[in-house]
């Protein structure tokens, strides 16, 4: 990877945005929802952390973005998952149309309770303290839990709002 496409910032190639990046996103479809999904197609990569704050996120973005647009494997609507699986790396899940070519792809299955957040990241502990005792309400216990960051800060700057869907698999 070249300097200059490490520094461009991570785009999620939706030009008809407001932003030309991040869609305006809608909390309803997602706020205390269960969803289930069987076999959605995501691109898989992983983002180094310290103490959960990604130190490569826009390079790993721009990497994979650049993959999924020459594949024409963009989705109508974008999704992208984080598993903070440790404090020093996350599983990032990029969803896509269709296989994207030297790409490690999976697909996830299975049900999901949803739950929207709006604030600061740093609330991040008790939006996770706030989900678990919404799944137990719902009778049901937590298997894995994503993250979904609806916008890059830029563009929740732009919007006003900074959503994060919280989605505990069940």
């Amino acid at each position: 990877m070249t300097d200059e496409q490490a520094d461009k910032k991570p785009e999620t190639l939706y030009e008809d945005s407001e932003t030309g990046c991040c869609l305006r996103f809608d909390p309803e479809p997602w706020q205390n929802k269960k969803i289930t999904w069987e076999n959605k197609l995501f691109v898989k990569d992983r983002v180094r952390s310290f103490m959960h704050m990604p130190l490569n996120f826009g390079k790993v973005m721009v990497k994979n973005m650049e993959k999924i647009k020459k594949a024409d494997a963009l989705p109508e609507k974008p999704l992208m998952l984080s598993n903070e699986c440790s404090l020093w790396s996350s599983e990032l899940y990029i969803h896509v149309s269709r296989e994207v070519p030297d790409s490690e792809m999976v697909k996830i299955s299975g049900t999901f309770i949803t739950k929207v957040f709006e604030g600061s990241y740093k609330d991040i502990k008790k939006w996770v303290t706030e989900m678990e005792q919404f799944v137990q309400k719902q009778g049901e216990k937590t298997k894995k839990l994503y993250f979904f960051y609806t916008t890059c800060p830029r563009c929740a700057k732009h919007y006003g709002k900074n959503y994060t869907v919280l989605l505990a698999q069940v």
